[in-house]
């Protein structure tokens, strides 16, 4: 019997050893779905301790030598896989880290940067592991577990290669200078004679007006002298053009001629040339024109311009006076002996080998021949084929043409010429230069709109850097209203305010109407966000169309803002932030717009064509034909007396599919179509300019003699917002 109670106290000993191993592996941090009991090959552990007799001790030691194996083994690649380094002392930060970059910089899990973010005013249903963090939310993140910080150094971005063309060394070599005509430009007030100066000067070039009386010019001409020098003037008299150009650092005016008529003297716009020619350092010709009229005065007028620094001849001075009248053509030849002495003073000159340089006087778009540009050249002399770089676009030139139209084969220095054969138009003033070959065209116009580009971008961020400051003293007067407040507290504050938007049921919703628009802004930072509200704060076009600002944040773009663009109709509109794969596959599964954007201005302008597809499509009449009722008399059909009109076609022409309307005195008074339109005896269904025609109305309506009919088509044309961001 002792031997019997010494057997089962022993049993009892050792089911206490093997409980109190299981108890201590239990209790190591082992998820429950990686730990499971092995399973014996006779009996299994659970089926030992139900059944004591079945407790010999080579088992029990076997199984629990079992599970410490299999945890063991566990542990073992657990070691095996990359430890996260613990990071002690400084840690290393950057602008637009992620979270899960700081995690790593920091050596904590994700889970930490969670728990820290809960006391900021981010809202962490939106955050995700690539989003991006604030700096000021990376430094508190830093400071709360204990930590410093050190910004890290920028690494220096791989500068790109300026491939711009530029002109090339000034040549002083005598042998290679070769003289070249003046280029002259013609200024002064309104009124004064300067078009009339331009059409006498020109009219003594052209043998014969053209058909019309219209003669065709390029905005720039050439004057033979008798002695066979010649002057280039420039058919650009406004200030605009003059200015433009000499805010570009382009001199290619020589010579300004000022225009002053004699019998009004020196007035505002007078004073203006005179201080565009000294700001572009350029000497002056006074014309004293309309000296022909009996109240001129010239004297007057060369006593008034001592006030301004000019000083004639007559007086000591070194500028030369002509008297002329443009009108009667008078003086003309003297004005230009004037011009062509004070040219061979000036000693012009140019290189008329080598790559071309010039300047764009004017640009147009030609229907036939695409963009067409005026240019004086100034060095080099240009061919056909010659490849050409302005502005940001390219040429290879296909034609030349002079003042009048025709076909040249070369320009020479100071010679006007039209070319043809532009990718895009130029802007007048931009600087021609010949490059070897279209592929280094292509370059130097990639390389222009690049550096435009990078200057846009730092001024849109002086300006969110500036709106970051203010925006973050502002937001933290806001937060210490909420400063007592727990993280929970602060969320359920927002949440209430908020509540009526989140959950007004689809059939209590009035359906949005077409002409509004619902934003929802994202933004990586506070202040991009605040910098893109100011804008739309800006707008003031609520009659054309509602803009609906349903909400704003920062981070990525998440499940929750497709949610609110879907209920409220609306757009996302996002900057400097991403949206994953499945965002956006959510996107287009709904049909929600997202539009990212790193460039503020780009993310306005594309806002802008947003609210131009909102706005209902207006429509505008375009007249066709315009035509006067000489007479009217009736028309007997059936029994019915049709009132006819008979009419001359003045303007345009008549077209009987067209739409009508009825004039008199000036009033509209019938709008419809036409139900007969005659030439003669016959019916037709043009009457063109010149025309007589009789024409009935499908209105029972009488005409009266005088009356106008207006022919006319209707067209919807796309309208567009008149909101001005600024920029």
């Amino acid at each position: 019997m002792n031997r019997g109670l010494l057997l089962r106290f022993e049993n009892l000993l050792q089911l206490r050893g093997a409980c109190r191993q299981l108890r201590a592996l239990s209790s190591r941090k082992v998820c429950g779905a990686q730990w499971k009991p092995v399973q014996l090959s006779a009996h299994p552990v659970g089926s030992l301790l139900l059944h004591p007799q079945l407790w010999p001790k080579d088992r029990l030691i076997s199984a629990a030598l079992s599970q410490c194996r299999h945890l063991a083994t566990k542990e073992e690649t657990k070691k095996k896989k990359k430890k996260i380094p613990l990071t002690r002392g400084e840690v290393e930060i950057r602008q637009k880290m992620t979270v899960e970059e700081l995690a790593q910089a920091m050596g904590k899990d994700i889970d930490h940067i969670y728990e820290a973010l809960l006391y900021t005013d981010i809202n962490l249903d939106s955050v995700e592991p690539d989003s991006i963090l604030h700096e000021d939310h990376i430094k508190m993140i830093v400071q709360k577990s204990g930590m410093k910080y050190k910004s890290a150094k920028l690494k220096e971005e791989k500068e790109r290669k300026n491939t711009d063309a530029v002109k090339r060394q000034v040549v002083n070599d005598p042998a290679v200078l070769t003289p070249r005509p003046p280029v002259v430009t013609i200024l002064g007030h309104v009124d004064h004679g300067k078009t009339t100066l331009l059409d006498s000067l020109r009219k003594t070039q052209v043998a014969s007006m053209e058909a019309g009386g219209i003669t065709q010019h390029i905005g720039a001409f050439i004057v033979h002298m008798p002695s066979g020098e010649k002057i280039t003037f420039l058919d650009t008299p406004g200030h605009a053009a003059f200015s433009a150009m000499r805010a570009r650092g382009t001199n290619v005016t020589d010579i300004v001629i000022l225009v002053v008529a004699a019998e009004d003297g020196v007035m505002q716009q007078t004073i203006e040339s005179i201080q565009h020619a000294k700001n572009a350092g350029v000497p002056l010709i006074l014309a004293i024109n309309k000296c022909d009229k009996p109240e001129a005065d010239p004297e007057r007028v060369k006593k008034e311009l001592l006030a301004y620094d000019v000083v004639c001849e007559e007086f000591g001075g070194d500028v030369q006076a002509v008297n002329i009248s443009a009108l009667k053509g008078e003086n003309l030849m003297v004005l230009t002996e004037a011009t062509v002495a004070l040219a061979e003073m000036l000693e012009l000159k140019a290189d008329a080998t080598g790559l071309v340089e010039g300047t764009i006087i004017e640009s147009r778009k030609d229907k036939g021949k695409g963009p067409l540009t005026t240019a004086i050249i100034q060095r080099g002399t240009l061919r056909k084929g010659c490849v050409l770089v302005a502005g940001k676009t390219w040429a290879k030139v296909r034609f030349l043409f002079d003042e009048n139209g025709k076909a040249v084969d070369a320009a020479s220095p100071g010679i006007p010429v039209e070319i043809m054969g532009w990718k895009e138009s130029p802007s007048a003033g931009d600087e021609i230069l010949e490059v070897e070959s279209e592929q280094r065209a292509q370059e130097v116009v990639a390389w222009r709109t690049y550096g435009e580009q990078q200057e846009k971008m730092k001024k849109d961020l002086e300006v969110i850097e500036a709106k970051q400051k203010e925006h973050r003293m502002e937001y933290e007067k806001k937060q210490q209203k909420l400063a007592h407040l727990t993280w929970r507290q602060r969320k359920a504050v927002l949440y209430k305010a908020n509540k009526h938007l989140m959950f007004s049921r689809p059939k209590e919703r009035t359906e949005m109407d077409e002409d509004t628009l619902s934003l929802i802004v994202k933004g990586d930072v506070d202040g991009s966000v605040e910098a893109i509200l100011n804008i739309l704060d800006s707008y003031d076009c609520e009659d054309e169309c509602k803009l609906d600002i349903v909400y704003f944040g920062m981070g990525d773009i998440s499940e929750n803002d497709i949610s609110l663009a879907e209920a409220f109709n609306g757009v996302i509109f996002g900057f400097s932030v991403k949206a994953n794969e499945s965002i956006k596959k959510l996107a287009d599964k709904k049909g929600i717009k997202i539009k990212l954007h790193n460039i503020i201005y780009k993310l306005i302008e594309d806002l802008k064509d947003e609210l131009n597809s909102r706005l209902p499509p207006t429509v505008v009449e375009t007249t066709i034909g315009e035509a006067s009722v000489l007479d009217t008399f009736s028309v007997t059909v059936g029994k019915n007396k049709i009132p006819v009109a008979g009419c001359r076609v003045h303007k345009g022409l008549l077209d009987r599919k067209k739409k009508f309307k009825l004039i008199r005195n000036r009033d509209v008074i019938w709008k419809g179509c036409l139900s007969s339109l005659k030439h003669h005896k016959d019916d037709v269904q043009v009457i063109k300019t010149g025309m007589d025609c009789g024409l009935s109305l499908d209105k029972n309506l009488e005409f009266n003699i005088g009356d106008e009919i207006i022919c006319y088509e209707e067209k919807e044309v796309q309208q567009t917002t008149s909101w001005d961001p600024g920029f």
